[in-house]
Parts: structure tokens; C-alpha cells; sequence
């Protein structure tokens, strides 16, 4: 992929989402730079996903500030918010499993247009995933997981994002399909795009992420650099296992 533009930062103050009665996230802030990589780990339950929909605008926001550069998200429709230069991979994928794979892609390309600059950057995801550009007529539905990730990735990308937000992209997949994703991530981190990882396997986002933060029920319980919470030992044992 060619070097994304540097963009603005993410700011996330106080943070607060509730469904009904129950309290999902609580005072959450944080901040993702232009260029930075930065993860969010926890267990099911955590609020990681809660957080992600939050600054999607894809559920309400209960309290708290989220700007993105001088945008202020809480007031911009979900459909909008892939205009201000956020891309989104969902929980699960959700490709459109009854469409081919490139128009699958295209249609991550709506906010920009169909044109000369949207097959250019179609190239440079099939340049990425060469496995998409061999089945670019298979229906997404025959995809296996590891290929439909792939896919959900390069249709955000397709939209040309300067911050890529990624929920659990490793989750059902094998080992070798996670070392596939991390080179992904790490390639996509080394040409500058700012990066907002949410995933229960802590040590792949130790290895994509530069700062980390460790969610329990809701709140933040421990922040850091990435390589400083790979060595605490309370993070070792519970989310590493050693």
C-alpha cells in the first residue's frame, strides 16, 4: 500500500456506554496519534468492543468526549465517519457473503467513488493479499476465515483511512493465519497508518502495538507501553498464560 497521508490524532476522554441498566464502559480515555499503534486487551466482557462500536457511532454514547482531529464523532453520523479517514473491521468480518470478492472490495471504496484512484488502490490491496486477486470472482461466502479477514481488511483499506480500527482480526483463526495477520499489521504499521487494536490474544498486540491498555469490566486497569506490559507480571500470567 502506498504511505497514507499523516492524519489527526484521536482523543477519547471519559468515555462512558451503557445498555439499559448495565454500565458497559466507565471513564475510558485514551489517545492514538497520527502514525501510532495502540491496543486495547482484555477478556470477553471487557467493554474492547463496547469502545470500538462507541467511536463508530454504531451504539450511543452514554458520557465522555470523542474528537478526531476537530471532529467531534459524537456528532457524526456512522455512515460519515469513514469520510473523516476511519476504517473499520468488525467483529467477525461481516463480508457480504453472497457477492464476489471484488465487489466486495468496491463497495469499502463508497465514500471515495468509483474511479481511476479507487481501482489504483483496488491494485494495491490485491498487492497486499495476492490470494484475493486469485479469487476476485469467488462469492466471499467460500472464502475460508483466514481469507475472509483478509478481505474485511483490504475493503477498510479501500477507503483510503489514515487510522484502521481492528476488532479481535485473529479470532477464530489458526496459528499460521495469525502470523499472516501480524505481518499484515506490522507492514501496514511500518507504512504509517495509526492503528487502534482490540484483541484477547495480548501477545500478537504486543508485537503490532506501541502502547497498550488492559480493560476489566469496563474500565482501564493498567496502561503502558506495550513492551512494558508484556513484562509486568500480572499481565504474564493472566492474559500470556506464563
Amino acid at each position: 500500500m502506498t504511505e497514507p497521508a499523516p492524519g489527526p490524532a484521536l482523543d477519547v476522554a471519559n468515555l462512558a456506554v451503557r445498555y439499559g441498566g448495565v454500565s458497559a464502559v466507565r471513564s475510558v480515555s485514551f489517545r492514538v496519534g497520527p502514525g501510532q499503534s495502540v491496543g486495547l486487551i482484555g477478556a470477553n466482557g471487557a467493554g474492547k468492543t463496547s469502545t470500538l462500536k462507541a467511536l463508530m457511532g454504531l451504539v450511543p454514547c452514554a458520557g465522555g468526549q470523542i474528537r478526531f482531529g476537530d471532529a467531534d464523532l459524537r456528532k457524526v453520523r456512522a455512515r460519515d465517519v469513514v469520510r473523516l479517514g476511519i476504517g473499520y473491521v468488525p467483529e467477525g468480518r461481516h463480508v457480504f457473503p453472497g457477492l464476489p470478492v471484488e465487489k466486495n472490495l468496491l463497495l469499502g471504496a463508497y465514500a471515495r467513488g468509483w474511479g481511476r484512484e479507487s481501482r489504483q488502490t483496488l491494485d494495491e490491496v490485491y498487492e497486499l493479499f495476492p490470494v484475493l486477486g486469485t479469487m476476485r470472482r469467488r462469492l466471499a461466502g467460500a472464502l475460508s476465515g483466514g481469507q475472509q479477514q483478509m478481505l474485511a481488511i483490504g475493503r477498510a483499506l479501500m477507503a483510503k483511512p489514515v487510522l484502521m480500527l481492528l476488532d479481535e482480526p485473529s479470532m477464530g483463526l489458526s496459528p499460521k493465519l495469525v502470523e499472516d495477520v501480524l505481518a499484515i499489521l506490522q507492514r501496514l504499521r511500518a507504512e504509517g497508518l495509526s492503528l487502534l487494536l482490540v484483541e484477547q490474544n495480548a501477545m500478537l498486540t504486543f508485537e503490532v502495538t506501541s502502547d497498550c491498555l488492559v480493560l476489566e469490566n469496563g474500565e482501564i486497569a493498567l496502561t503502558g507501553t506495550s513492551a512494558q506490559l508484556r513484562g509486568d507480571e500480572r499481565v504474564r500470567r493472566v492474559y500470556l498464560g506464563l
